[in-house]
């Protein structure tokens, strides 16, 4: 996709999906207003801006259309973050095991639950602070994580880390590098490109993941040949 076909895409997507309006529209409540959209994005409601509305954040502190100080900015937009994850957290806590008491019921099982649980046993660090910068992912995330009784310790730990990383360290990338010419001119196509570079570290976990199963599969198929074929010593 050029940077003609990013722009005229999201041209035509709402308003309220381009940060520099966003942010604009909260006016004197823009602190407020950004903090509320990134705890809504971490909890309930994966359709916002979150990556590019912090970017821009951080811009706007560089150029001095906010005048809060950018440790406060960060600080606050972490905060936000994650306490959206923890209420998404306890949204999956307290409604997944309604969702699936019913082991036979026609379109959800006990099953579900239990591989979620392992799932994340084994990659639930790694999944947690990677959603972070998946747009979608980081929503779904909080709730898979509280459905699947992620350990409440690990979670809140990785959560944090990642919360850091993505909130307060976009918008610092943001203050950083949004005067760049390049970079202001492009932000949709440069937060597209991020985006795909996100999940790179999670599609080869899924593919080693996969391999590692199938080598998992054939390994009894092959012992049971070898077996088979070695030969009996009658005595």
């Amino acid at each position: 996709m050029t940077l003609a076909e990013t722009a005229t895409t999201l041209a035509l997507m709402p308003k309220w999906f381009n940060p520099e309006y966003l942010l604009t529209q909260f006016g004197a409540y823009v602190i407020i207003g950004l903090c509320l959209v990134i705890f809504i994005e971490s909890s309930i409601f994966p359709v916002l801006p979150g990556d590019s509305l912090l970017f821009t954040a951080g811009l706007f502190v560089a150029q001095g259309s906010i005048q809060t100080p950018l440790w406060l900015v960060c600080t606050l937009v972490t905060v936000a973050a994650l306490l959206g994850n923890v209420v998404g957290y306890l949204i999956g806590w307290k409604a997944g095991p309604a969702l699936f008491k019913r082991p036979d019921s026609r379109f959800f099982k006990q099953e579900y639950v239990e591989k979620t649980h392992a799932f994340l046993d084994k990659h639930g660090p790694k999944a947690v602070v990677l959603a972070r910068f998946v747009p979608f992912v980081r929503t779904f995330i909080t709730w898979i994580a509280g459905i699947g009784r992620m350990d409440p310790k690990k979670y809140f730990t990785y959560t944090v880390i990642g919360g850091i990383l993505w909130a307060g360290g976009i918008t610092a990338l943001g203050h950083l590098l949004g005067n760049i010419s390049f970079i202001k001119n492009n932000i949709e196509a440069i937060f597209i490109l991020i985006v795909l570079v996100s999940v790179v570290p999670i599609v080869i976990e899924w593919a080693r993941s996969r391999r590692e199963r199938k080598l998992a599969a054939a390994k009894p198929a092959a012992d049971s040949e070898t077996t088979q074929q070695i030969p009996r010593i009658d005595g």
